[in-house]
């Protein structure tokens, strides 16, 4: 098995935590914070918007069932990146759209993929792409929070309808139920 990461931020990291469970080759998924420029962040120094963080997940997968392409096509859909700190609702710098890589070569990929879906946007791609610093995991009660309250208002209104259309476009990368 050949192990990648890569560190996502679109919007509440509960929702990118959520879609990128259903993939297969997928790993591990953590959410957490990264982008900024304080150390250990929490959960509410973040959304004060004080330390720069952003939201993310850090999503860990088999390059040879699933490669980095193939994850960024399914962040680009999960999230609008035309936005700039806000999803839906959510708004402020801890939901920008932001891309952390690891390594020049993903960097690469990244960049070659920012190109090819700004054609498919009328609005110019805001999402921020740098090198990865540090990565803060969040607290244990934003781990999986979409499968631990699926009842919840957040959940149903928000989440799940990001998950129908990763579903409905991603058919074959979901694993098995």
């Amino acid at each position: 098995m050949s192990q990648e990461s890569i560190v996502l931020g679109g919007g509440c990291f509960w929702c990118l935590d959520a879609a990128f469970r259903l993939i297969e080759g997928v790993d591990d998924v953590v959410a957490g914070y990264a982008g900024g420029d304080t150390t250990n962040p929490t959960y509410y120094s973040v959304a004060s918007q004080t330390t720069g963080h952003a939201e993310v997940v850090k999503v860990s997968f088999d390059n040879k069932k699933l490669d980095l392409n193939e994850i960024l096509d399914i962040f680009w859909v999960v999230h609008d990146p035309t936005t700039l700190n806000y999803q839906g609702n959510d708004q402020g710098p801890e939901y920008r759209s932001i891309i952390l890589y690891s390594s020049d070569e993903q960097k690469q990929v990244v960049e070659s993929s920012i190109a090819q879906v700004q054609l498919l946007w009328d609005d110019p791609i805001v999402t921020e792409v740098k090198k990865l610093d540090t990565f803060y995991p969040a607290e244990d009660e934003h781990q999986d929070y979409f499968n631990k309250n699926p009842q919840l208002g957040y959940c149903q209104v928000i989440i799940n309808p990001k998950l129908t259309k990763l579903r409905q476009k991603f058919q074959n990368k979901l694993k098995a139920a």
